[in-house]
């Protein structure tokens, strides 16, 4: 099959820090060529792929010293998208509402992976606009804001097996790794270290919109002795915080779509605790993976009951049957095989 992959331009591909879209974008476009498929990948200029890349921009906007204007950019792709059309089966589009405006001008099936939450205002327009696009959910609770949008298929994020290794001994801290926004509720993982006792390791970033937020309600939390800020980390640090950690705090206070880290620590072994909001029933496996939780207290008190009982070899075992990028690329496959032959593609749904 020839596929186009079109990720934002925002981080490489993969990114060389901070990242989620375009780590899924990377680790998907990967698992296809290795399959035998033709694939484009529409991406920035810094990207790193054995598929054919289609430079966008020079390099990730954000870190761009520059600070070019991401719609101009985007607008570039749909272009250089459009001039290309023929050479392709199917379009998979990464980049929000823009992939719906490209369905609309290309003969060839654009399908849509949104990453984000979708139950802002502006959401309520767009599905109404573009009632006709595909659109393929990355956890069924993503759905639920717009439940009339043309879902085609729910596809769960998967990672590379050999990504991270495995930490069957853990250690003694809690980490958190992601980024610094309100509702990202990394005060919350502050107090749950304080409320259990154990230290906290924070690999965070801290975008230019959150940095009031960050000075005025986080920083000051950062002197509790048992709490060490880390700033952002690559692959290969994280592997090490992740798998040496003793368990991963994910405990976010909005309608979280997928939530990328918690499989990343998952393949380290590491189970996470994560707050009941969104997909997370739908990825972590309550006493198995680790353990879902409504308030602080309660989040602690797994801590020292249940944690240090589960399997950190079944944690890795069931993210092993649930969440490898081969399963998420076949899923994307099916999904796209479906829209091609507009069969009945309501069975689609995740595993």
């Amino acid at each position: 099959m020839r596929i186009a992959q079109l990720s934002p331009l925002f981080e490489s591909v993969p990114p060389s820090l901070y990242g989620g879209t375009e780590r899924v974008v990377s680790y998907l476009t990967e698992e296809l060529v290795r399959a035998g498929h033709e694939v484009a990948l529409f991406a920035s200029g810094d990207s790193v792929t054995s598929a054919e890349l289609v430079p966008c921009s020079e390099r990730a906007l954000r870190l761009d010293e520059r600070q070019l204007d991401p719609v101009s950019l985007h607008l570039i792709m749909m272009e250089e998208v459009l001039k290309r059309q023929f050479d392709f089966d199917i379009i998979h589009s990464h980049i929000d509402g823009i992939g719906f405006v490209l369905g609309r001008r290309t003969e060839v099936p654009v399908v849509n992976t949104l990453h984000g939450r979708l139950d802002r205002v502006e959401h309520e327009y767009i599905f109404r606009e573009y009632a006709e696009s595909p659109v393929i959910s990355i956890s069924n609770a993503q759905r639920r804001p717009q439940p009339s949008a043309n879902w085609v298929s729910t596809v769960y994020h998967g990672l590379p097996p050999t990504l991270y290794r495995s930490n069957p001994e853990g250690g003694g801290f809690l980490v958190y790794v992601g980024r610094v926004s309100p509702e990202k509720k990394v005060d919350s993982c502050v107090n749950i270290a304080a409320l259990s006792g154990i230290p906290l390791k924070i690999a965070a970033k801290v975008d230019n919109a959150d940095k009031e937020y960050f000075e005025q309600c986080i920083k000051p939390l950062l002197r509790n002795p048992l709490v060490e800020f880390l700033g952002e980390v690559n692959d290969r640090e994280k592997e090490e915080l992740l798998g040496s950690a003793m368990a991963f705090l994910h405990p976010v206070d909005w309608p979280e779509p997928f939530g990328l880290s918690m499989l990343e620590a998952m393949a380290c072994g590491t189970p996470v605790l994560a707050r009941r909001r969104g997909s997370i029933p739908e990825v972590v496996d309550h006493g198995v993976t680790g353990f879902v939780f409504e308030t602080d207290e309660e989040a602690a008190g797994f801590l020292s009951s249940a944690v240090p009982s589960l399997s950190r070899s079944g944690v890795r075992k069931r993210f092993e049957e649930r969440f490898l990028a081969e399963k998420m690329a076949a899923n994307y496959l099916k999904t796209y095989e479906a829209v091609l032959d507009k069969g009945n593609i309501s069975w689609l749904s995740a595993g």
